[in-house]
């Protein structure tokens, strides 16, 4: 049998597989399809619109779409209804999919387009279906997660981002510890009842599996809590006492099998970091000393008006989360070599929740103030409505209000956070160009949710590049490459130097080359731009004719 895996991207709370990140669904559904015998490839959705994905001779086609949350996309954006139902219209042989709801919960349109939509896990279906011709829903094995998670490795193979910025989101266990009291009423997670753990070794089989792929970035995510693994009191409590030693011990492994250019991390509970501070300094400072620099454990706290907290069975209080951004930050908020902070929180908002009022949103922002005030970084604030993937919300009632909220949070928070996180001058490694707007080249670093970079002139996309910061947006950068060639330098790039302007870049221009910056120091004649020229130009080599 020839089976085609069509990855249409996953954006979850706990999950990401948009270009640059590849999902373990996708690669649990190539690594079942491969172990049933079936000769299977892999394309995204981006290789479809591109140039086409040839049908011919296939007679199983598995979907992966798993959108749970609206996001904005720099590009990749994941598969369309209408995508979808084109290409299951184009198919002759056996469609299944995974759409991240329930079938009932599936768009209408998208309902008769599928021969099955997956309930439970695609990949578990997809091997059924392959070696035994039977077609039912029902969660994989222990052994199956670990042996497909090792054969689908190879999928990173075939994506468009292989050999570049391509970073695999790796699974660290399913559920949440929450799950005894039915968890954060938005969230599906608890439905998945008892937490079930990856074991250390399954988890380091498949990051050296990937790595053997050509993988050369991580995120160990798709997990409501890091500080959770492997919790001894695990189904006693839902602020489980941390592991240190289990954490550390698969932290390390990754970093010494593995040798990852980027390894970062997702979710942690607030309440749980704040209910046992030894523990949770020991796996943070783990977590500082194994990871690259520039991680992000985005905390869940929600919201921080208490009557929501208490009719939406929410996870921690405002205290909680308050002390939780504290510990991170004594030991995370040391710079590391990309030019970022080690690690430090995100603070999610959902907004629409049962019991919220417009009280809610000053309650939330005077939190925000009370972290800004006592000089503690905030790597990300996100907000976001509520999506009723489990039960029904009055939603948010007052537009203007929560219109309001979030400007202040932007211009009022994140524009104080940004001056803090990334000051002028601050080197930011390893920026890989992606897209071009007019004149601009816009780039990220490689990791996990990344600052938008703006270059105020055109790079070659595809590369990576230093990038000196000059200025900020509420949740971007602006800068120039570091350190910029005096002596190749287009005006474009010239002029964008902070203190150079049209006349001084003509000056270099016309002077050029320099044997060294002697010459070059000398077109500077007030200190404040000599002090500029000195940090963000170089001379490079000038190459005599013989």
């Amino acid at each position: 049998m020839k089976a085609l895996v069509l990855d249409g991207y996953t954006d979850e709370p706990a999950c990401l597989g948009v270009p640059p990140f590849i999902s373990p669904y996708a690669r649990l559904a190539y690594g079942a399809l491969a172990s049933a015998g079936a000769e299977v490839s892999y394309a995204t959705i981006d290789h479809l619109r591109s140039r086409g994905v040839s049908f011919d001779k296939c007679d199983l086609l598995a979907v992966v779409r798993n959108i749970a949350v609206p996001g904005k996309y720099l590009r990749g954006m994941p598969a369309s209804d209408k995508e979808l139902i084109a290409v299951a219209g184009a198919f002759h042989g056996t469609t299944i999919a995974s759409l991240g709801v329930a079938p009932d919960r599936a768009p209408r349109e998208l309902k008769g387009c599928f021969d099955h939509i997956a309930s439970m896990d695609l990949d578990a279906c997809l091997f059924d279906l392959v070696s035994t011709r039977r077609l039912d829903d029902r969660r994989r094995t222990d052994a199956e997660w670990s042996d497909w998670s090792v054969e689908g490795a190879e999928a990173c193979a075939h994506h468009p981002d292989h050999g570049g910025p391509l970073i695999a989101e790796v699974q660290m266990y399913r559920g949440c510890v929450r799950y005894i009291t039915g968890g954060c009423r938005f969230c599906v997670e608890p439905l998945l009842g008892e937490v079930l753990f990856r074991q250390p070794k399954d988890i380091l089989r498949e990051v050296e599996a990937l790595s053997k792929a050509g993988v050369r970035n991580f995120r160990l995510g798709a997990q409501s809590c890091v500080y959770c693994y492997l919790s001894k009191e695990t189904g006693v409590s839902e602020n489980p006492r941390p592991n240190p030693e289990a954490v550390e011990k698969l932290l390390r492994g990754i970093s010494r099998t593995a040798k990852p250019e980027v390894f970062h991390l997702d979710n942690a509970n607030p309440a749980v970091i704040a209910e046992h501070p030894k523990e949770s300094r020991k796996i943070t400072k783990a977590i500082a000393e194994n990871c690259t620099s520039g991680n992000v454990l985005a905390f869940g706290l929600e919201s921080a008006d208490p009557v929501v907290r208490k009719a939406n069975n929410l996870n921690s209080t405002p205290e909680q989360a308050l002390e939780a951004i504290e510990i991170v930050n004594e030991i995370g908020s040391a710079r590391g070599p990309t030019g970022l902070p080690a690690a430090l929180p995100g603070i999610n908002f959902v907004c629409g929740l049962e019991g919220e009022t417009k009280a809610t949103y000053d309650l939330n922002l005077d939190f925000l103030r009370k972290v800004l005030a006592r000089g503690l970084l905030l790597r990300r604030i996100n907000i976001r409505q509520v999506i009723p993937s489990r039960s029904e919300f009055p939603g948010v009632k007052s537009r203007g209000a929560f219109m309001q909220f979030r400007r202040k949070v932007r211009e009022e928070i994140d524009a104080s956070m940004m001056e803090r996180l990334v000051p002028d001058r601050t080197v930011l490694t390893g920026v890989y160009a992606e897209v071009r707007e007019g004149g601009r080249t816009f780039g990220r670093q490689v990791g996990s949710y990344p600052l938008l970079i703006s270059i105020p002139y055109p790079v070659t996309i595809g590369r990576r590049f230093d990038i000196a910061v000059t200025g900020r947006g509420f949740r971007s950068a602006s800068g120039v490459i570091h350190p910029t060639d005096a002596n190749s330098a287009t005006m474009s790039m010239l002029q964008a130097i902070p203190g150079i302007g049209k006349k001084r870049a003509a000056a270099i221009v016309r002077q050029r080359p320099f044997d060294d910056t002697r010459g070059l120091w000398k077109l500077f004649d007030d200190p404040i731009s000599l002090e500029s020229a000195q940090f963000h130009l170089t001379c490079g080599k000038v190459h005599k004719a013989q």
